[in-house]
């Protein structure tokens, strides 16, 4: 009887330690959210360009905690992103004038041969991005002696939509655009993601001839006073800008919500500068402000 019991005990306790065991292993993840993040997406079709997007402070909808998207198609403020840390999930909340639409982005609790529906929203890529099949889940080395989980999808042999794989990492979400998860990153297309920043840590890199460093632009200007642009208007009037603290720009371009450069202008020291928006539709625009150093993206307002 003695020796029923000590062989019970032993197995219980072998037991209590595997599910510790399991438990930890569980609670094993990296989180998407928990930081300010920067995402540099870099594209190469008539010429390479790096665009930037980033998370800019905190809203609650729907009784959820949400991080606000700034920078690149994202200057709106109506792509907000939530995370679920227990299920491993991340979704994505787009607020509309009439509606809320929510889409479940990422679920990295998915193991090896599981299927996901890749859903695109507002992306190049289809918005039904059909049934995917997660291949492989691979720690990858992307600098010396660090490394992320990367999780490789194909379409699946129904899928008649997606045609080009998609690779997500823990912590980063999609190679390709962070609304994309079914998204191939292809430098020569919609791009790829070359840097991401945690609390403007580099956390990701993918270098290339075409971005052979990765240096934080908009978590770490934020924290530089002497940069910190101010944008005012005209009294009764939106058809002319003004920035303020601009000594130190060198250059500025102007761009179209589609991403379509729209002017360039240079500038010679000067720290307040006067941009003539007369000829442009109504409507928000997305300054690039370029520095010796690095750059930052500031949103503008044209009305009459």
């Amino acid at each position: 009887m003695y020796i029923f019991e000590t062989i019970m005990v032993k197995k219980i306790s072998y037991i209590a330690l595997f599910l510790k065991c399991l438990l930890v292993l569980g609670q094993n993840y990296t989180p998407m959210l928990d930081t300010q993040n920067e995402w540099h997406i870099t594209s190469c079709y008539g010429g390479c360009i790096t665009d930037i997007y980033y998370t800019n402070g905190d809203t609650l909808v729907n009784n959820k905690m949400h991080k606000i998207l700034d920078g690149y198609h994202y200057i709106s403020r109506t792509f907000l992103l939530h995370e679920n840390i227990e299920e491993k999930k991340v979704f994505l909340t787009r607020i509309s004038p009439n509606r809320i639409d929510q889409y479940l982005l990422y679920n990295f609790n998915l193991e090896e041969g599981d299927t996901f529906e890749m859903k695109n929203p507002i992306t190049p890529y289809p918005a039904e991005g059909g049934l995917f099949v997660l291949d492989s889940i691979r720690n990858v080395e992307i600098w010396s002696g660090a490394t992320r989980k990367h999780f490789y999808f194909s379409p699946h042999e129904t899928n008649q939509i997606s045609t080009q794989n998609a690779i997500w990492v823990e912590g980063v979400g999609s190679l390709s655009i962070i609304n994309a998860p079914g998204g191939h990153p292809d430098i020569n297309e919609v791009g790829l993601l070359s840097c991401f920043f945690k609390n403007a840590e580099l956390f990701y890199s993918n270098l290339t001839p075409e971005v052979p460093v990765c240096e934080s632009t908009i978590l770490s200007l934020s924290e530089n006073k002497e940069r910190e642009i101010i944008v005012y208007y005209p009294e009764n009037d939106k058809s002319i800008c003004y920035l303020k603290n601009t000594e130190y720009v060198t250059k500025i371009e102007l761009f179209d919500l589609n991403g379509r450069k729209l002017a360039s202008f240079k500038n010679n020291n000067q720290d307040e500068m006067r941009l003539d928006l007369q000829i442009l539709s109504n409507g928000i625009y997305n300054l690039k402000l370029f520095y010796d150093s690095g750059g930052q993206q500031v949103k503008i307002m044209k009305s009459h």
